[in-house]
């Protein structure tokens, strides 16, 4: 599940978390990437247990409905078939996915109401409506309404509060978590386990992530040997610590990471640079990057394999 773009980000912040506080060690830094690594695949978890408890709401929108004093023929057809479906229920039945949302401690200190709220909003939306008023619904019915919950939750200022206050990295890791989720939904029902695909893989996380964390500590000297001629009437001390840090990531994943294109890993930095530098940074890394491929491909220091990595 996490992409070479979220571990470049990790290895960004906590380079720059040294940068900072001299006094954080490799190991101290690895451990921490690791954790961070970990975390993300719990957010994508918890993201599955909030969105599991907003369909079961539905439950209790049938209980209220039909305990009113007065309840209405629409009150009294209503169905919970939000939560009531096969695609839920193989999340909901799983003793895998309990067991994790359990050793997660995910129910503990959860505050239901987050769930009422959410439920409440989309409750009231066309699409939630329409599906309602199906006499019967296909697996492809459940999925789409799903999806349309999940879009709802992901706008509602309540759910990305919840991620937030639970998972400071949210902001870092949604589009991943996003894209999971969305990905689980349309496959469901599905068959124990199959989260486990979204697990970080050791190809991801140590040979590409921790590879480049530790040349980049490694060779700080000698990347930034290389960078300075390239900075023309910049003084390297004048550069923005988080654009040094990204030019000496991007430099060493040219020249250490031959399975990598050149263009994957200029435009990812650039990429980078617009989320968590300044406005101007994109430009500047943008131009210092090409500067330093045109140069160290007439050096032949950059060698990449597979037809069409250097392009």
């Amino acid at each position: 599940m996490l992409s070479r773009r979220n571990v470049r980000i990790k290895v960004m912040q906590l380079l720059y978390s040294m940068n900072r506080d001299p006094k954080l060690s490799n190991r101290d830094a690895k451990v921490r990437y690791q954790y961070n690594v970990q975390k993300s695949f719990e957010l994508y978890l918890f993201a599955m247990f909030v969105f599991t408890k907003v369909t079961e709401y539905a439950v209790k929108d049938a209980e209220i409905k039909k305990g009113k004093l007065r309840p209405t023929a629409k009150d009294l057809s209503f169905t919970p078939k939000l939560f009531h479906n096969d695609l839920i229920q193989s999340i909901a039945k799983s003793y895998d996915i309990q067991m994790l949302f359990k050793k997660h401690q995910f129910e503990e200190g959860f505050d239901f109401d987050t769930t009422r709220s959410i439920y409440s909003e989309f409750s009231k939306t066309d699409d939630y409506i329409q599906y309602l008023g199906q006499e019967e619904s296909s697996h492809q019915d459940h999925k789409t309404i799903l999806l349309a919950l999940f879009k709802c939750c992901t706008s509602h200022e309540t759910f990305t509060d919840l991620m937030e206050d639970h998972y400071p990295f949210w902001v870092d890791d949604k589009s991943l978590v996003v894209g999971a989720m969305k990905k689980t939904i349309k496959v469901l029902p599905s068959q124990d386990n199959f989260f486990e695909s979204y697990r970080p893989t050791s190809e991801t996380i140590e040979e590409f992530g921790e590879s480049l964390f530790d040349k980049v500590i490694q060779q700080d000297e000698e990347l930034l040997g290389i960078i300075e001629p390239s900075l023309k009437n910049w003084d390297a001390d004048r550069v923005a610590v988080i654009d040094m840090i990204l030019l000496k990531m991007a430099l060493c994943e040219l020249i250490s990471f031959p399975t990598i294109p050149t263009k994957v890993t200029l435009n990812e930095f650039v990429e980078i640079s617009k989320l968590y530098s300044t406005d101007k940074s994109k430009d500047f890394i943008n131009g210092i990057l090409d500067r330093l491929m045109k140069k160290l491909n007439k050096e032949g220091k950059i060698n990449k394999e597979g037809r069409g990595l250097l392009e």
